[in-house]
């Protein structure tokens, strides 16, 4: 343990990981290229540091501080005590859960690598290598959820602790998706982004391609009626569910290089009165209980 330090100044230098916390451009340009993200709130923070996740520092209100006594005593980096008003100021609004931590990220598995079921590493110094998640299943992971485009970083959030909750082996994110470890998209996950395991593909023409010569079926998810109902669907081995941007969906590229296209049955009466479709993480949610009941197959 760092130990406690009393900062009474906001532009303490000290403070620079926890700065303009609500300013998304310069926070998704400066976390990524110093190697840290943000994590808000016991639960959090905790989960982050059981999956491996290194404390660089803590950021504490003084009125939470006696609560948090644990986290601060177990954290290795300086533990920043500071008055709310000050939390306000570094951050750029009100810290409600009392503390915020700085964490190392860990480099990206290769979509090749996670596809492959290979054992994750940690980059922390000394730490051990990630458990062997295929459970020495072959063929795993089985069930992966692609995102292509998502920009809020709420949606991808919510949409990683849908595929955890029921059971996605892992997600593959488009170049161009928000980042899973991005403040808000970590907290709305309630730490689900540390529970599964994701990758990022480096090229969105080719990606699709690689997914399917790993041998996954392609499934796209489209509001269109006409498309195959999910709970209709019935393949066997390797699935991976495509979801597409808030606001467009899916792009023609990825739907025309699906398998399947798939949907969620609407109600005819919901139709007839213009609702034709869900929010994508609700529709997330459907659509991963859906490949939840799906057979595994073998390896």
């Amino acid at each position: 343990m760092a130990g406690i330090v009393v900062v009474e100044d906001p532009s303490d230098p000290g403070l620079a990981d926890y700065a303009r916390l609500t300013d998304v451009r310069l926070r998704t340009a400066l976390e990524p290229a110093h190697g840290l993200f943000v994590a808000e709130g016991d639960k959090v923070i905790r989960r982050a540091a059981a999956a491996g996740y290194q404390v660089r520092s803590m950021l504490v209100t003084r009125d939470k501080l006696a609560g948090l006594a644990d986290l601060a005593s177990a954290c290795p980096g300086p533990v920043y005590l500071v008055s709310d008003q000050a939390a306000e100021q570094v951050t750029g609004y009100r810290v409600h859960r009392g503390a915020l931590a700085s964490m190392a990220r860990r480099a990206l598995p290769t979509v090749t690598g996670l596809l492959s079921g290979a054992p994750l590493a940690a980059d922390v110094p000394g730490a051990p290598l990630a458990a062997d998640l295929s459970g020495g299943q072959p063929g795993w992971p089985r069930r992966i959820v692609i995102l292509e485009d998502l920009v809020d970083h709420g949606n991808v959030g919510g949409i990683f602790r849908c595929a955890a909750a029921l059971g996605v082996d892992a997600v593959i994110l488009s170049p161009r998706c928000a980042d899973p470890l991005y403040r808000r998209a970590v907290k709305v996950s309630m730490g689900a982004v540390f529970a599964i395991p994701y990758a990022r593909m480096s090229d969105w023409r080719g990606g699709l391609a690689e997914i399917r010569s790993a041998g996954f079926t392609l499934l796209a998810l489209t509001p269109d009626q006409s498309a195959v109902p999910l709970d209709k669907l019935a393949p066997a081995g390797r699935v991976a569910l495509l979801l597409g941007t808030e606001g467009d969906g899916l792009s023609s590229r990825w739907r025309a290089e699906a398998d399947t296209a798939v949907c969620i049955p609407m109600s005819a009466d919901a139709m007839a009165m213009g609702v034709d479709s869900l929010n994508v993480v609700a529709a997330a949610a459907i659509a991963c209980h859906e490949l939840a009941r799906l057979p595994r197959g073998g390896g």
